[in-house]
C-alpha cells in the first residue's frame, strides 16, 4: 500500500508538473516528514530524467525565522530543468503562483561538507552571480503551513543567473534593483540574506550533508531572497542589478 510520504509526494508532484494548484495538506506533518515528501517528489522527477544541480535556501532572514518561530532555513533541490537562460523567457501557464525573488547564486568549484567555516566555504567557489528565482507555491488559493512549503520543495520552481563574478568578490552588503518593465519594484541589499550571503552557503552545505546529499563541484547554491518575492503577470520584462556583480534579466510569456 502506497505510504502516506508517497501519496502527498506525488500529488505535489503532479500540481507541479500540470501547472494545478492542489488544497493545503490536512495531514499533521512534522519538518522531519515534511523533508521526505520533498525528497520523495524530486526523485519523481529524477526518475523522468531530471538532474539535480544544486540546491536553493530559503527563510534566510532573521526577522522573517523569528517571525515564524523557527530556528534554520528552509531549503529545497534545483533540477537542470529548472534553469532559465539569462535573458531567455518562462512560460506563464507552466506556474500557479509564480513570484520572483532577488538574490545571489553560487557556483561550487569543490566538494562542501557538513561543518565548513565561511573562509572555506568561500576557497571552494568558482564564481558568484546575480540572480533570480521564480518561486511558485501550488497551493490554492496561496494557503500554506511551514511544513506545506517544505514539502513542495520549499516553493522552489525556476532561477536565472547572470554572468559568474570573482568569487572573492565581497558580497556582505551590495545594493540591488529589482525593476519590471523598466520601473523599479524593490530596492534592498545583500545584507538582508544573513548579514552575509556566504552565511546561507555555509548553512546550505551543513543541510544538504545532513540529508545524504553533500554539496558537489558543480553545484549551484541560491542563497535565498534578498528582499520581499513580487507577483508576476504574462508579459513582464524583470531585470535585477547588483552593485559590482552586474545583472542579470528574464522575460514572462504573454500567456
Amino acid at each position: 500500500m502506497m505510504t502516506l510520504i508517497e501519496t502527498l509526494a506525488e500529488r505535489l508532484d503532479t500540481a507541479a508538473r500540470t501547472a494545478t494548484a492542489t488544497p493545503q495538506l490536512t495531514e499533521p506533518l512534522g519538518v522531519e516528514d515534511a523533508y521526505a515528501v520533498q525528497a520523495r517528489s524530486m526523485a519523481l522527477r529524477y526518475a523522468r530524467g531530471e538532474r539535480r544541480v544544486g540546491i536553493k535556501m530559503g527563510m534566510t532572514s532573521r526577522a522573517k525565522m523569528a517571525q515564524m518561530g523557527i530556528e534554520d532555513m528552509l531549503w529545497g533541490r534545483l533540477t537542470d530543468a529548472m534553469l532559465v537562460e539569462d535573458g531567455g523567457t518562462i512560460d506563464f501557464p507552466a506556474f500557479v503562483h509564480p513570484r520572483v525573488e532577488p538574490e545571489i547564486a553560487f557556483l561550487l568549484g569543490a566538494p562542501l561538507g557538513e561543518n565548513v567555516t565561511a573562509m572555506a566555504a568561500r576557497a571552494a567557489l568558482v564564481g558568484v552571480a546575480p540572480a533570480l528565482e521564480i518561486i511558485d507555491s501550488r497551493y490554492e488559493n496561496f494557503k500554506f503551513s511551514l511544513t506545506d512549503v517544505i514539502a513542495d520543495n520549499s516553493s522552489s520552481s525556476a532561477f536565472v543567473t547572470g554572468a559568474w563574478a570573482d568569487p572573492g568578490t565581497d558580497l556582505s552588503n551590495l545594493g540591488l534593483i529589482l525593476g519590471f518593465d523598466g520601473q523599479v519594484r524593490q530596492v534592498g541589499s545583500t545584507a538582508s540574506i544573513l548579514g552575509d550571503p556566504i552565511r546561507s552557503l555555509v548553512a546550505a552545505a551543513r543541510l544538504a550533508a545532513r540529508a545524504g546529499e553533500p554539496l558537489q563541484a558543480g553545484d549551484v547554491v541560491m542563497a535565498g531572497g534578498a528582499t520581499a518575492a513580487e507577483p508576476l503577470v504574462p508579459g513582464q520584462h524583470v531585470r535585477l542589478e547588483v552593485q559590482n556583480l552586474g545583472r542579470v534579466e528574464f522575460r514572462v510569456s504573454s500567456g
